[in-house]
């Protein structure tokens, strides 16, 4: 027998693959007065039960439910980790989530009691421990290459999605380097924030470690985004949209880096600068931008 046998693997849960059509069509009249048929992103809300307990209801797509749940879950510091639930089940039929855990949720109640209203869309609250734990919280060095970050605003605006589609959702995506890893939609920033955490928690420790891992999101940076971000581990957080005061305090005492405006070779790095390696002839370079090909 070795000295220091390697820790078992986590149980992963059961999880059901409920799915549900990410639009849905409607008739719109345009300025000349003309009627076409135009699909516009689904939204359904989604009660999360908790050993029978009603916890929360979200407003999502619905485009990865079971992921959801467990990202939520773990991001509101509700579970340590995926060992602890036995079963994520949805049903849209009546629009529900049954988490069945391994143990129960030690003072679920109190827990769950304080909510702080955020500005996050298809979401609206958190419970109030998610911002007193924010000391606590230590990212590892990580660095990202200037053209790392071109790649990685470019890889987004090729990606098939919902909203070029239909518009009105948000996207966020897990990246290491300039790699796509994992890439999801909803009605609601935070919505994809917690599926993103919630494929990291089945993925081997190589995966699920953020530390080397950039979180990108087309949303705002609040400071419950960053947040969520740095309990993942991730220290680069990219947007294409702005941040805000509180925010950037967040990213500022965390040490966590906070880019946003990125659009193009155009960027803003508002804290950390220090794990961005400039390149900054590439800002420079005449933009070329690759073509798709095929439909994959």
């Amino acid at each position: 027998m070795p000295l220091n046998p390697l820790p078992p693997p986590p149980r992963l849960p059961r999880l059901t693959q409920a799915r549900a059509p990410l639009t849905t069509p409607v008739t719109v009249m345009d300025e000349h007065g003309q009627t076409r048929e135009l699909p516009i992103p689904a939204e359904r809300p989604l009660t999360v039960y908790v050993d029978n307990r009603e916890l929360v209801t979200l407003m999502t797509l619905g485009a990865k439910p079971e992921l959801l749940v467990l990202g939520y879950l773990r991001n509101q510091r509700l579970v340590r980790s995926v060992d602890e639930i036995e079963s994520v089940t949805v049903d849209w039929e009546v629009n529900a989530a049954a988490v069945k855990t391994r143990h129960g949720i030690a003072r679920i109640e109190e827990r769950t009691a304080k909510k702080v209203v955020t500005t996050g869309c298809g979401q609206g609250s958190v419970f109030g421990g998610l911002m007193d734990e924010v000391d606590q919280i230590r990212l590892p060095a990580a660095t990202l290459t200037q053209g790392q970050l071109y790649g990685i605003v470019n890889t987004i605006r090729l990606h098939d999605s919902t909203y070029k589609a239909a518009g009105s959702v948000h996207g966020c995506a897990l990246f290491r380097g300039d790699q796509l890893l994992f890439f999801v939609e909803d009605v609601g920033r935070h919505n994809a924030i917690d599926t993103i955490a919630g494929w990291m928690s089945l993925q081997p420790p190589a995966v699920a470690q953020g530390g080397d891992k950039v979180l990108y999101t087309t949303g705002r940076l609040t400071s419950e985004m960053l947040i969520k971000a740095a309990q993942m581990g991730v220290p680069i957080a990219v947007s294409r949209s702005g941040i805000t005061q509180m925010g950037h305090a967040v990213a500022s005492q965390l040490g966590l880096c906070a880019i946003g405006r990125a659009v193009n070779r155009r960027f803003l790095c508002f804290s950390a600068p220090q794990r961005l390696v400039l390149e900054p002839e590439l800002a420079a370079a005449p933009v070329q931008l690759p073509q798709r090909t095929g439909t994959g």
